[in-house]
């Protein structure tokens, strides 16, 4: 009797599986309907052809097709007995004498959510489970499709899925949240798959950056009712990026930091790039990007450039960062060495932001001027022994000021300075020769009447002493001059010879005298004195005249290393503007 119980229940699955073989039913496997609604389940049926029941019966059971583990009852034709969960709720709408098991579940709620299967019982052991099930899914909440990418400018449809598997109530679609959509417009069409129903709405838009992150949705109404279900989406739009913010073109000044930021909306996030000219600075992923420029110099001046990039497009803005500093030293070509008459250009060069005023000064005048000019040429046409000397190059703008001094050296040929002239004091006549020149001139003395030549190698005759590019020498004669007598001073470089007559007066006899060297530096001193007293009283009356700086005292003359010319103090007064305008 044991071995009976347990060989039953395989007696069974064997018994089935014969039957089994035409036995078939069709239903949808997946059906779905909104809490408190309706579902009509489609099912149809098969049995072998042999068998002719004189009537068929049918059972919907609930999560389980085997009626050993007492699963519920949905509906049972023979009796009116369901489980309490479906009681009122079912009712069966297919005729199953025509194999019909189409089935109508009514005021769903969530419990009801699972597998129904059908089986069929045409008496005796002909019934049979069928393994085909449907699975009812109960929703409060419409299903809303969006596109895998929308992108901004091209139409998109956005569609809301609504089950219709109630032919007693029918849903009622309307859009949310859309009005000020591009473009937009609502259509519905009904869908079927599978003997299942649904109505979809569609909402069609032309989508923008600014819609991105807009909640869109549908709601779902059901006439003489109550019931409301709504469903909302969040649109995800793409769109290249836009540079919403950034540095405008600024001004600084050298050694301060600079920050540059760079704000972009995009969808994807972009790549943001800082560039300076060609040369990529810094680069990342995101919505900002800071560019930090510590302690910035002129070399970081130039056009700089944020690019914002991603997979839909590319956007740039560019500025200009001008470094505003004060000029270099002023750079000149070279010092120049040229002979009278030459033609002589002479260039000084800066550089700065703003670009600078640059000024060439001599003996505290200025004789060319650029303004706003990297570069200023100073020019002459035929150049003389007066443009010699010391120049300053002053580079400036409102940060500041350089200076450069240098030379220009003019080689020409003698000149008889009018100094030159002979005394008489009683018996003895001294003769100056004061001549200048470039480079420095061999002096004689010529006494024609005598067919005499005094040079500078006659020590017992002649006294000379040099100073800067002037050369004076004395003779001194001692005895009565002889009437007919007359006394050339002649000067001689490399680029000429300068002859000129000294004027003196005359005596009955003419002795030569040989002057000691006590008395030839005292007769000296007192001649040059006279000489450089006359010369400095008319370089100070031109100097008042055309100078515009601040005028000093004629230094004394001194008879020692540092006597100064007038050229030489010239050269001193100009090294010192230079070094006052550079500070």
């Amino acid at each position: 009797m044991a071995l009976f119980h347990k060989a039953f229940p395989i007696f069974w699955m064997l018994l089935e599986g014969v039957l089994a073989g035409p036995w078939s039913a069709w239903m949808p496997s997946e059906i779905s309907a909104f809490e408190g609604t309706c579902v009509v389940i489609p099912c149809r049926f098969s049995y072998p052809d042999e068998l002719r029941p004189s009537a068929v019966h049918g059972i919907w059971y609930f999560n389980s097709p085997y009626p050993k583990n007492y699963p519920p009852v949905v509906y049972k034709s023979r009796t009116n007995i369901v489980h309490e969960s479906y009681m009122g709720r079912t009712r069966l709408l297919g005729d199953l004498i025509f194999r019909n098991c189409t089935l109508q579940i009514s005021r769903l709620s969530p419990e009801l959510t699972g597998k129904y299967y059908f089986r069929g019982d045409l008496g005796g052991y002909n019934q049979y489970t069928y393994p085909e099930h449907s699975n009812l899914k109960i929703i409060n909440k419409p299903t809303i499709v969006t596109p895998q990418e929308v992108v901004e400018g091209s139409e998109v449809e956005v569609s809301c899925v609504v089950p219709d598997n109630c032919p007693e109530m029918k849903p009622i679609v309307s859009w949310m949240n859309h009005d000020d959509l591009a473009e937009n417009s609502v259509y519905g069409q009904v869908k079927e798959n599978g003997s299942t129903w649904a109505l979809v709405s569609m909402l069609k838009f032309l989508p923008s950056r600014e819609n991105n992150g807009r909640e869109v949705g549908c709601k779902v109404t059901y006439a003489n009712t109550t019931f409301e279900f709504d469903g909302f989406t969040t649109l995800d739009i793409k769109y290249m990026p836009r540079i919403t913010q950034v540095n405008s073109s600024v001004e600084v000044i050298q050694g301060t930091d600079v920050v540059l930021v760079c704000s972009v909306d995009s969808n994807p996030m972009a790549v943001i790039s800082w560039l300076r000219e060609e040369d990529v600075l810094h680069e990342d992923v995101g919505g900002n990007l800071t560019l930090h420029l510590d302690n910035i110099t002129y070399l970081e001046d130039g056009i700089y450039t944020c690019v914002a990039e991603n997979i839909h497009g590319k956007e740039n803005h560019s500025l200009a960062l001008a470094v505003m500093y004060a000029p270099w030293k002023p750079v000149v070509n070279v010092s120049v060495v040229a002979v009278e008459g030459e033609p002589v250009s002479i260039l000084c060069s800066s550089q700065s932001n703003p670009e600078p005023t640059i000024t060439i000064y001599k003996d505290k005048k200025a004789v060319t001027m650029g303004v706003y000019q990297n570069q200023v040429t100073l020019e002459f046409a035929s150049v003389s022994h007066e443009d010699d000397g010391e120049y300053c190059c002053i580079a400036e703008n409102q940060f500041g000021q350089r200076s450069t001094a240098f030379n220009l050296t003019v080689e020409f040929p003698p000149i008889i300075l009018q100094e030159s002239k002979c005394t008489a004091a009683r018996d003895t006549v001294q003769c100056i020769c004061a001549a200048k020149s470039n480079p420095e001139s061999v002096i004689t003395f010529e006494l024609p009447t005598r067919n005499v030549t005094v040079n500078e190698t006659d020590r017992e005759f002649v006294y000379s002493q040099k100073n800067g590019y002037t050369i004076t020498s004395i003779l001194t004669l001692r005895g009565e001059v002889d009437s007919q007598l007359y006394i050339v001073c002649s000067a001689r470089n490399l680029y000429g010879t300068k002859n000129q007559q000294l004027q003196f007066h005359h005596s009955n006899s003419l002795m030569w005298a040989k002057v000691g060297p006590v008395g030839a530096v005292v007769a000296f001193a007192i001649l040059i004195a006279v000489v450089c007293y006359v010369s400095q009283t008319r370089k100070k009356k031109n100097m008042n005249e055309s100078s515009s700086f601040m005028q000093t005292e004629n230094p004394p003359v001194v008879f020692s290393g540092d006597y100064r010319t007038p050229g030489n103090l010239e050269k001193s007064e100009s090294k010192e503007i230079c070094s006052l305008q550079s500070h």
